[in-house]
């Protein structure tokens, strides 16, 4: 086992140093892992090995061949870097509003996560477009950790949930989305500053740790004139993408 450890971690030093140095360009393609499994003579099992250690490093972003992403004005977002960060990669002049930053108690919500504590860290987000238009309003819930307690209070490390969870070591590996569209209520139309009863995007992500936690339930209204479901199939078993040193997706690149 440890041979192989080192197989993967030395192959993926390789590909770092060839992205850092601009042999391989953000949004190309890395070979598949069938091209590389004979280019370094080693298992399918390690090329991924080494695919998942770049993808840690934010080097890459690897997707299968079936999937579905959200886009802004046509371009694919990577919203595992938050919105704030997936907008900003896409050039998108969009600035954030937050409306509710605290602890609250959601005995419901636990219940429908399935777990056990019922104290979360409540964010609600609007993001409006320069002239003041909302066009996205979010609400996202964490479950509450000694580590969080004092955030409702500080803030966000630079404006960000991703940045501030991942100070506390909470990162999320993976999850599920859900997509409807739906009429918007009162409130909601109120904070968007549009007609009760407009059908907007409605989305649901829970995300989890690598132990399998729950890390954030969030749910977004999302203005279909710039927001849309973007589904993706096709043949290939898996193609990588490769992102900047930095941790930015490659996702606003068509993949």
């Amino acid at each position: 086992m440890p041979k192989q450890v080192l197989k993967h971690q030395r192959i993926a030093r390789v590909l770092a140093r060839e992205i850092h140095s601009g042999a391989l360009e953000p949004g190309s393609r890395l070979p598949g892992e069938h091209a590389l499994t004979r280019r370094f003579a080693v298992s399918r099992a390690t090329v991924r090995q080494a695919l998942d250690e770049l993808s840690k490093q934010g080097l890459i972003s690897t997707h299968a061949g079936v999937g579905s992403f959200v886009t802004f004005d046509g371009g694919l977002l990577d919203n595992r870097l938050g919105w704030t960060r997936a907008l900003a990669d896409q050039g998108a002049q969009v600035t954030t509003e937050v409306l509710r930053l605290e602890a609250v108690r959601d005995a419901r919500l636990a219940g429908e996560l399935d777990i056990e504590g019922v104290e979360f860290m409540a964010l609600d987000r609007l993001r409006v477009l320069p002239e003041g238009t909302p066009v996205a309003l979010e609400r996202s819930r964490v479950p509450m950790v000694p580590a969080l307690a004092d955030v409702p209070l500080g803030g966000l490390l630079d404006g960000s949930l991703t940045k501030t969870l991942a100070a506390v070591g909470i990162r999320a590996t993976h999850g599920d989305e859900w997509a409807s569209v739906r009429q918007l209520a009162t409130d909601e139309a109120t904070l968007l500053r549009r007609q009760v009863g407009e059908v907007w995007l409605n989305t649901r992500r829970v995300s989890r740790g690598a132990d399998g936690r729950i890390v954030e339930q969030v749910t977004s209204l999302l203005d279909p004139a710039r927001f849309q479901l973007h589904l993706g199939f096709g043949e290939s078993p898996d193609e990588t993408a490769l992102g900047s040193g930095d941790g930015a997706s490659a996702m606003k690149q068509p993949r």
